[in-house]
């Protein structure tokens, strides 16, 4: 290794174990393409969005030790309060612990950061308007800004009743295809022919909004050991006041919260092949539990790629996300999705001849990078209390559980030319990056990429325990329905149902040490 990079890597690890520290920074991973074999279709993956420094082998035998599933629960594993390797933060605002630039970010870039921030922020406004670069909203549109969804960049939450319209979600839609998809094995479907690919709930003026989203919520009551209960709330989701006639019997719908943003970049930097070694999806092992790589067609590379964002993950890079997250959610464009009219369907004619922002595009490519960049370095904070007694015997708890079959607690990313503040880092995530059916309670019905109707991606847990700090609530999974870390664990099925039937039949003291370690994260 470089000595300069021994000594960046020793200013960001101080006053820790330094075998430890060139254990897990040596630590990279191969760029070589992945066949999927042989429940998989026949077609390689690689991660071309990353500018790789190949593994050796040494290297990747040490990294096989490092991210070792733990067997002793006494004292925390080396560098576990490092989440996010030597990006994670120790000191954030009070308020704000996810809006904090990674902290091995460089000093030359943390203008970048700035600018990003800027413009995540930023209130678009309709055109014409005397400011050309914050013009181009709409016609149709979710959000006024990124930070209207993702509340100081963390998650989002649902309505509450019927006419509550202060939330941070949206509402996907599509209907069935008889076209043959892109990537093999993906259920054939497509944007919805009136409404696209998702419910914009907002409009300029002289354009209708497309619909209202509105929920009721059904309570039931669940039996947990020791006499204890639970209270698990169903949401009925529905979409009124269409502006463009109703949706059609085929129309399947699929609440999505906004989710958290912290250590974006990390995960975009795992290898492939690391998180594809996870994948069983037809349970040779026979533990119950599969995972799926979600295989995506990827517009800026024009070829199928693992899909790592999204709650069905759907999308294979930030850069992408986030130029999707401007056309769907704000209707503005940029050259990745290049419609002026952002997500109006040729049958909305208000729409497609409404004024617009383009010349060529709303938001350039420099506009683009930047708020990638932003996202990419938003930095994970580090844990708390990890050597807590309740906390240690929580962390035994979810492994004995089962729960890190699914939430796989760490990865080394790639050694990237380019990105030192992702590179040759250990982190913990706490997902595996994979699709899990998770049962007909959280079953949406409806398909994105190669994910079914009861498959979701494995969310990351960092950072949960300060949900409530960041966004004012504990609402979790997809649509928002759990109220609880408890709830979010109980609405668990499908692979896995036994994990969440031991948590439902443990003692009450195991389940409070498993919630009080989730919290620790």
């Amino acid at each position: 290794m470089p000595q300069a990079e021994v000594q960046r890597s020793m200013q960001a690890q101080t006053k820790v174990q330094w075998h430890w520290v060139l254990l897990a920074v040596a630590a990279c991973a191969t760029a070589a393409s992945i066949r999927i074999e042989p429940a998989e279709p026949d077609f390689e993956l690689a991660d071309h969005h990353l500018n790789i420094v190949p593994r050796t082998a040494a290297e990747t035998a040490r990294i096989a030790g490092v991210t070792a599933m733990p067997d002793q629960f006494d004292a925390p594993q080396p560098f576990e309060d490092r989440s996010g390797g030597a990006a994670t933060v120790f000191r954030y605002q009070a308020r704000r612990p996810f809006s904090e630039i990674s902290a091995n970010i460089p000093f030359e870039d943390e203008l970048d950061f700035r600018v990003g921030r800027g413009l995540f922020k930023k209130l678009w406004v309709s055109a014409p308007a005397s400011t050309r670069a914050s013009d181009g909203l709409g016609p149709l549109y979710n959000a006024r800004s990124c930070m209207q969804c993702h509340l100081q960049d963390g998650r989002g939450h649902p309505p509450i009743g019927p006419h509550d319209n202060a939330v941070s979600m949206l509402m996907r839609v599509s209907v069935p295809s008889d076209h043959t998809p892109r990537i093999p094995g993906s259920p054939p479907h497509r944007p919805h022919p009136v409404y696209g690919s998702q419910i914009q709930d907002f409009s300029l003026a002289g354009v209708p909004a497309e619909a209202r989203i509105a929920v009721t919520w059904e309570e039931e009551e669940i039996a947990l050991s020791g006499g204890e209960t639970a209270r698990l709330r169903r949401p009925i989701w529905s979409a009124e006041d269409l502006a463009y006639g109703p949706l059609g019997d085929a129309a399947m719908l699929s609440p999505r919260v906004a989710p958290q943003l912290i250590g974006l970049g990390l995960l975009e930097a795992i290898p492939v092949e690391d998180i594809l070694a996870g994948a069983d999806p037809e349970d040779a092992d026979g533990d119950g539990v599969s995972g799926r790589a979600n295989i995506v067609w990827s517009v800026e590379y024009d070829r199928p790629m693992l899909g790592r964002f999204g709650h069905k993950a759907s999308v294979p890079t930030i850069r992408e996300q986030a130029a999707g997250a401007f056309s769907g959610d704000m209707g503005l464009s940029t050259t990745l999705f290049p419609d002026n009219h952002g997500e109006c369907t040729g049958r909305q004619r208000a729409c497609r001849i409404a004024r617009h922002g383009g010349d060529p595009v709303e938001v350039s490519d420099t506009a683009l990078d930047v708020t990638t960049f932003y996202v990419s370095n938003l930095a994970v904070p580090a844990r708390r209390a990890m050597d807590d007694g309740e906390v240690l015997r929580g962390k035994q708890i979810f492994h004995q559980a089962g729960c890190a079959a699914c939430h796989r607690p760490s990865f080394v990313t790639h050694r990237l030319q380019d990105r030192d503040e992702h590179s040759f880092q250990l982190i913990w995530p706490y997902s595996d990056l994979l699709l899990h059916d998770m049962g007909p309670g959280l079953a949406d019905g409806r398909p994105e990429g190669r994910a079914d109707g009861r498959e979701w991606r494995t969310p990351p847990l960092w950072g949960i325990g300060l949900t409530e700090q960041v966004s004012g609530h504990t609402q979790f999974l997809h649509d928002g329905r759990a109220r609880s870390l408890l709830e979010a664990v109980l609405w668990h099925g499908g692979e896995a149902q036994a994990a969440r039937d031991r948590v439902v039949s443990m003692p009450p003291p195991d389940r409070a040490a498993l919630i009080r370690f989730l919290e620790s994260l």
